[in-house]
């Protein structure tokens, strides 16, 4: 085993892989939301690390992957630290979410571009009405208290 961090490349096949078979709300695979939210990072001129914490945004939420594979991986700390502050907890305010992520280094960029694929209206519109509805005002709220423009 090598001490060097994984590579972009590396990150991006280890999420598709984790996320192997899963699907968004829309029935899609679940690789296409986290392409689109590193190229958002990216597009937004997020950093490398950004990009990566991209990759893995949703990893530990959706149990993909472990936190104790997170604690292990060959990363550096800033994407750790990212991805551990855009993965809500059970029954965490959404306040106290929003804040957490404030308070993270890199980690709004990441949430920016995850909220704007989430709000994308072509995603939203297969939804049914109050899916849509519900979701649409979540990541407005989400996006209020993060000091975040509409999309």
């Amino acid at each position: 085993m090598t001490d060097r961090p994984l590579t972009l490349v590396e990150v991006e096949a280890l999420a598709r892989g984790a996320h192997e078979g899963q699907t968004d709300k829309a029935g899609r695979p679940y690789a296409e939301h986290l392409a689109a939210v590193a190229e958002g990072v990216r597009v937004r001129g997020g950093t490398p690390e950004q990009q990566a914490a991209a990759w893995l945004h949703d990893a530990i939420e959706d149990g993909a992957l472990s936190r104790a594979w997170l604690d292990a991986a060959a990363l550096p700390q800033p994407v750790k630290d990212m991805v551990l502050a855009v993965t809500k907890r059970p029954g965490e305010p959404v306040e106290q979410y929003a804040a957490r992520i404030l308070a993270t280094p890199g980690a709004l960029l990441v949430k920016e571009a995850d909220l704007a694929h989430n709000a994308d209206p072509v995603r939203l519109r297969v939804l049914d009405d109050p899916t849509r509805e519900r979701l649409t005002a979540k990541y407005a709220y989400v996006r209020s208290l993060l000091g975040l423009t509409a999309p």
